[in-house]
């Protein structure tokens, strides 16, 4: 059988260690199109931990955010995330101690215009806030959730230029630490160590 390697258009790592944006290649026809989200080949050539447990979406209406969250050791993952309908920006904060950009955070602009793909390394808060109507956004993640340790920080404790002042936010969400408060349970590993 023969493994098609070149799935992705490219496959970029940012100023975070560890986390990578990734260029899907869009299949087209009269139909529609096709996107694939996940290649285990493409995965192991970069060093990527593929080894996904649980996969999920939701569905959010505009101004919605949710995060900034993360799941503490032992059951702290990998995460990919993508946006196959709508628009959303999408932020990751590194919280690995040890780590060049600690504290630090990057945001991309996920949609079903550009089919980009987010891969999270563990150690940071991930969270989005919907700009479209609505937006379905999927996350695959290399552990199970655990509510025991499902944790987060408070989505406006960094200086994070979110465009919307008042965004609709869960109570739960509300009422997580702020980042000036957290004490991180993560550190950075290498890379080659996933």
């Amino acid at each position: 059988m023969k493994d098609d390697t070149n799935v992705f258009v490219e496959i970029n790592e940012k100023s975070i260690p560890g986390l990578f944006e990734i260029l899907p290649k869009v299949f087209k026809d009269d139909r529609g199109l096709l996107v694939k989200t996940f290649h285990d080949v493409s995965f192991k050539n970069q060093k990527l931990f593929d080894d996904f447990k649980e996969e999920y979406y939701s569905i959010s209406k505009r101004n919605v955010l949710r995060g900034l969250h993360f799941q503490t050791p032992p059951y702290d993952h990998e995460k990919l995330v993508y946006c196959p309908l709508g628009k959303i920006i999408d932020v990751i904060v590194d919280l690995r101690n040890g780590s060049p950009t600690y504290g630090k955070f990057e945001m991309f602009t996920l949609d079903d215009e550009s089919r980009k793909i987010i891969y999270i390394p563990k150690g940071c808060a991930h969270g989005f806030l919907v700009q479209s109507e609505t937006a379905i956004i999927v996350s695959k993640t290399t552990t199970v959730y655990m509510p025991e340790n499902d944790s987060g920080i408070r989505w406006n404790s960094v200086d994070i230029p979110w465009p919307v002042a008042n965004p609709i936010i869960s109570e739960k969400d509300s009422k997580l630490a702020k980042f000036e408060n957290f004490k991180s349970p993560f550190y950075l590993v290498n890379k080659n160590d996933y």
